[in-house]
């Protein structure tokens, strides 16, 4: 019987989400590992994105972390230009309508955002600001996860993302790790942290 293997990584800035790309771009197959045949990604991080990615071989994993009844909570830290306001904050909150594919438009969900201070776990890469730049760093916890969505939200309200970071899926987190960093995990850890 084949036995599944779990691994998460502390996805770096500019790489893609997958093993083979016809772009010139870094993959995951550039990080210091021998992932096994059969192992994909959890979901996606876009490129300009880091953080916490969740690698497999199980195929059945991402239908039931992002397509199954229950909704899994997923956590960023998002860097945005200029000072962001306790009112602003609430607006993101409450739901916020964002361009939607198509052309459309759709209204987020209720969802958790605290400005915050950036933890001391988030170190390079810095995105050098001007000496004289104000910027604030939110946290967003949210559970449905539409094409670019946080970018989206903040902009929707007049800030521009610097830095975003997927810091923890449910209490699966990037606390311990370094970007590119990979960890393979046992499967109870795994599905236990994930709370699936």
């Amino acid at each position: 019987m084949k036995t599944e293997r779990y691994f998460i990584i502390y996805k770096p800035v500019n790489m893609v989400s997958q093993f083979i790309s016809t772009h010139q771009v870094k993959l995951l197959g550039d990080l210091n590992f021998d992932f096994p045949d059969g192992t994909h990604a959890i979901g996606r991080l876009d490129q300009h994105s880091e953080g916490l990615l969740l690698l497999t071989t199980n195929k059945k994993i991402t239908k039931l972390l992002f397509q199954g009844i229950k909704p899994h909570t997923r956590t960023y830290l998002v860097q945005v230009k200029n000072k962001v306001s306790k009112e602003t904050a609430k607006q993101l909150s409450e739901g916020i309508e964002i361009s939607a594919s198509g052309g459309g438009r759709y209204r987020t969900s209720p969802c958790l955002v605290k400005i915050v201070d950036k933890p001391n776990y988030i170190t390079e890469p810095e995105i050098p600001l001007h000496p004289n730049a104000d910027y604030s760093w939110l946290e967003i916890s949210l559970t449905e996860g539409k094409f670019h969505q946080v970018r989206k939200m903040v902009a929707a309200v007049h800030h521009k993302c610097i830095r975003l970071i997927r810091i923890s899926i449910e209490e699966m987190d990037i606390k311990n790790l370094s970007p590119g960093e990979v960890k393979e995990v046992d499967e109870q850890f795994f599905f236990k942290k994930l709370n699936l």
